[in-house]
């Protein structure tokens, strides 16, 4: 096993790349999304990102990934953070149904009587809805970080998204949150 003096030697020489894996003793596991030039932003399971000496002996078990002798710039760390929100991008926003809806059903009747109609609850079709506008706000996204498209191409698909979000609002009536719903082309111009 290694010693502390000679696990501090080679912390001392070396600077930890991003997603190294370590162990804090008072903060516990964390990984590296940060470089400066003494300090590393470490983000932590339990207690958030904290900002600690590179020099700090309460710092273990260090698995080393993209060691350098460089400083990561924040560019690096902007795109450490990206991926790490890309990882968790099933938590999305809380939305909330309007209270009129809640408990309520939907009711898709045929024009012939005699066939069944379909009653579907409110609150799993609005699921179904914000789930759509999420996935709509995450492909604009994924468009406007392209690097391989050009600016005409983005905006020509931006204008394609734009369109969609107007045709979803029929929906807003369900969101009990104004400041949630879709808005199409003549909202973007207020």
């Amino acid at each position: 096993m290694e010693s502390d003096a000679n696990k501090q030697s080679t912390m001392d020489q070396l600077t930890l790349g991003l997603g190294t894996r370590l162990q804090h003793t008072q903060y516990g596991p964390g990984v590296i999304v940060g470089v400066r030039y003494a300090t590393y932003l470490i983000s932590f399971i339990n207690h958030g990102i904290k900002e600690i000496d590179k020099t700090d002996s309460h710092l273990d078990e260090i698995i080393p990934e993209n060691v350098t002798e460089e400083i990561e710039t924040h560019s690096e760390v902007e795109k450490s953070l990206l991926k790490i929100l890309r990882l968790w991008n099933g938590n999305s926003e809380i939305v909330s149904l309007g209270d009129k809806w809640k408990g309520g059903t939907m009711l898709l009747q045929p024009a012939d009587k005699a066939q069944k109609p379909k009653e579907v609850p409110i609150d799993i079709f609005f699921h179904k809805v914000v789930m759509l506008r999420d996935r709509l706000r995450v492909l604009e996204q994924q468009i406007n970080a392209n690097k391989q498209m050009s600016d005409e191409e983005k905006v020509n698909l931006q204008q394609y998204i734009t369109r969609i979000y107007g045709s979803l609002t029929t929906f807003n009536v369900l969101f009990k949150n104004k400041e949630q719903w879709f808005i199409g082309e003549k909202g973007k111009e207020d």
